[in-house]
């Protein structure tokens, strides 16, 4: 076990994974801006080792940390601490630009960033290639998230009802191609998993136990996603290759999804909703993708690839910081 590390509360899902490093772990909570204001045990635990803490108690302690990972630059500004920082970019550049409604130029921004992490030695991580590509940024590690097939109850499919997890769809339409996912499968048996409080009778999973025994039941998985604003895999998605679901969407050139093997791919909605009623109306063809579902979970998203990758970048950024400029 290494030094402490400090984060903030937002994209729970990748949070929880910072308890893989066997790291104590300060969450601070309690920020405005995120979609609730407190940690949402409804989509992850707190993550084993970790507390939960306010800005201004992580301010006042003045704990020494390893490391400070910060969603957006304005997490790390907040912090006053002096430590080695790590900026997780989670989102593609253009997607930022479109939440924000900023009308700065895109290179003004990455240069910004670029200016911004040198003075303070820090480092820039971004979940995908794609994403670390679309920030242009002068150097930028890849992390990619994980999940691990043992973690999950069996798969058995014996709900005969495709599953799509996806939070705030109203706003982020042409994120997820939700045009297409409308198309494909409106009026089939598909439950939306999520928080949606504007759309009825569409909730998040209780806990995360609740969530991993929907994916065992469910026959398959859904994800669609822009390629100019999103990967073709997520979270959700790894998670339910883990969870042994066949996976239904777009032709996304980042797909993992092997056509025909782990689940199937198309641009076209009647295919896709072809696809569906293949699944819903054959319970042995997806069982059989099933294992092809969670085999690729295992060779492309290991938990082991995860922690050395992210250690890997702190302690480039614990480098960075000791050879930053120093004022006076």
């Amino acid at each position: 076990m290494s030094g402490r590390l400090l984060t903030f509360n937002c994209h729970e899902a990748w949070v929880h994974q910072l308890g893989r490093l066997g790291r104590p772990l300060d969450i601070v909570d309690g920020l405005p801006g995120r979609y609730t204001d407190r940690w949402d045990e409804r989509m992850r635990p707190v993550p084993q080792g970790a507390r939960l803490l306010s800005l201004d108690a992580a301010l006042a302690e003045r704990a020494s940390y390893d490391c400070i990972l910060g969603h957006n630059l304005s997490d790390l500004l907040a912090v006053s601490l002096d430590a080695p920082r790590i900026l997780v970019l989670h989102v593609t550049l253009e997607h930022r630009l479109m939440q924000a409604k900023c009308e700065r130029a895109p290179s003004e921004l990455c240069e910004a960033i670029d200016r911004y992490l040198a003075a303070v030695g820090g480092v820039a991580v971004a979940v995908s290639d794609m994403k670390a590509q679309s920030w242009k940024l002068a150097e930028c590690d890849v992390v990619e998230s994980c999940a691990c097939p043992s973690e999950y109850p069996d798969w058995h499919g014996t709900r005969a009802t495709g599953l799509r997890i996806a939070n705030q769809v109203s706003s982020r339409r042409e994120y997820l191609a939700w045009d297409l996912h409308e198309a494909a499968f409106s009026g089939m048996p598909v439950r939306l998993v999520g928080h949606n409080p504007d759309l009825p009778g569409v909730e998040p999973a209780a806990d995360w136990d609740d969530l991993k025994r929907g994916l065992a039941a469910h026959r398959f998985l859904i994800h669609t996603a822009g390629p100019h604003l999103e990967d073709g895999f997520n979270m959700a998605l790894m998670e339910g290759l883990a969870a042994g679901l066949p996976v239904i969407g777009n032709r996304h050139p980042t797909s993992p999804i092997v056509h025909g093997l782990s689940g199937f791919l198309s641009d076209d909605p009647l295919a896709l909703r072809s696809f569906a009623k293949l699944l819903l109306d054959d319970h042995e063809r997806a069982r059989i993708m099933s294992a092809e579902a969670t085999r690729l979970a295992e060779e492309r998203f290991p938990p082991s690839r995860f922690v050395r990758g992210l250690e890997a970048s702190i302690e480039r950024a614990r480098r960075r910081w000791e050879s930053r400029p120093r004022r006076g």
